[in-house]
């Protein structure tokens, strides 16, 4: 049924609502890399949050860029900041995609779906406001992720209530609300959500990859943005 899911995705790629507001032709992206290649985004730094911030935010001015962007199925270095990746094989490739932005940047739903669930992942380096919704394309059902929203927006929902194609969903939360994170979201396609409800894995551990990646397709089939990079 993935295959069913990307081919759907795919056929309706141009349908979709852009999910910030960007324009291609006058704005720019840029492209974050948090592997373990990146040698300028030290350990400290990604440890420290308003460290951290300080670093996209610089990258992002120095760049002209208006978002940052990228990391799906990237094996990153940034989770070692938190002790609820750690195991004996720690969590570290992304299922989803990132864009980086400030607080408050608006979140618009690509297509119509209803709420699955929403909550509240509070703990260091967790999605913090997280709201998931349930889709169906070409006969296809399936769900999008959306993590480290505000908890303004969390609290206004109810589950089995519709969303419009090109309504806001929320908005970049702050590091208090986020998961102390920089402002950013975290974008997640995810076809079976093993009756998880206002959660589900954003990062899984390397030899997990396929399996996650299998449930997981490229969120970009419905961001549609890193063809700008």
């Amino acid at each position: 049924m993935i295959t069913e899911l990307e081919n759907a995705l795919a056929k309706n790629r141009s349908n979709f609502h852009p999910m910030v507001d960007f324009v291609a032709a006058t704005e720019k992206l840029f492209p974050f890399d948090f592997t373990d290649s990146n040698t300028e985004l030290r350990a400290e730094t990604i440890a420290d949050t308003n460290l951290f911030a300080e670093y996209v935010n610089l990258q992002l001015k120095d760049s002209g860029a208006k978002y940052g962007i990228g990391g799906y199925n990237e094996n990153r270095k940034l989770y070692r900041r938190s002790d609820m990746f750690d195991g004996e094989e720690a969590r570290s490739i992304h299922l989803g995609i990132d864009i980086w932005g400030p607080a408050g940047t608006l979140v618009y739903a690509p297509l119509g779906g209803m709420v699955h669930s929403f909550a509240c992942n509070d703990n260091f380096g967790d999605y913090g406001a997280t709201v998931v919704l349930l889709h169906q394309l070409d006969t296809v059902a399936f769900h999008t992720l959306y993590g480290h929203l505000s908890r303004a927006d969390v609290s206004k929902l109810s589950e089995g209530a519709y969303i419009s194609r090109g309504e806001v969903i929320g908005q970049f939360g702050a590091p208090d609300e986020n998961g102390n994170w920089p402002p950013h979201l975290h974008f997640q396609i995810i076809y079976d959500m093993h009756e998880k409800k206002g959660d589900y894995p954003g990062v899984c551990k390397p030899s997990e990859r396929d399996v996650y990646l299998a449930n997981c397709p490229d969120a970009d089939l419905i961001v549609n943005m890193m063809q700008y990079v």
